[in-house]
């Protein structure tokens, strides 16, 4: 059984960071490039960042881009993602998710993790 847990969301200012983790199991982790999504209170979900299964390849949402840092260690099965100088904007719930054929699909997801930027 695939599973995915997030964690790491939190509170915090405008210009504040945080990490968030993804713990995967229940499949070659290795062999899956991975994504995170996120979802804005009354907005759809939309891709914030992809990794691929080596951790060489990498997108972002031009939103986020020069702030966020997708990152994945491959020996211990996790999925990382580093929030800086975040905004209101950025509040939402972050999903981790193991992406299928292509990057903008995926066939696993996880519960979120709440990341919420207010001052």
């Amino acid at each position: 059984e695939v599973q995915l847990v997030e964690s790491g969301g939190d509170y915090v200012q405008p210009g504040g960071s945080l990490s968030l983790s993804c713990a995967a199991s229940g499949f070659a982790f290795d062999n899956s490039a991975m994504s995170w999504l996120r979802q804005a209170p009354g907005k759809t979900l939309e891709r914030v960042s992809t990794i691929d299964k080596t951790g060489r390849a990498t997108y972002y949402l031009r939103a986020v881009k020069d702030r966020f840092t997708i990152s994945r260690d491959n020996d211990k099965n996790t999925l990382y993602l580093q929030l800086n100088d975040l905004q209101t904007d950025d509040t939402g719930i972050y999903y981790c998710v193991k992406n299928g054929k292509t990057w903008q699909d995926y066939d696993a997801r996880g519960q979120g993790t709440q990341v919420t930027v207010s001052s």
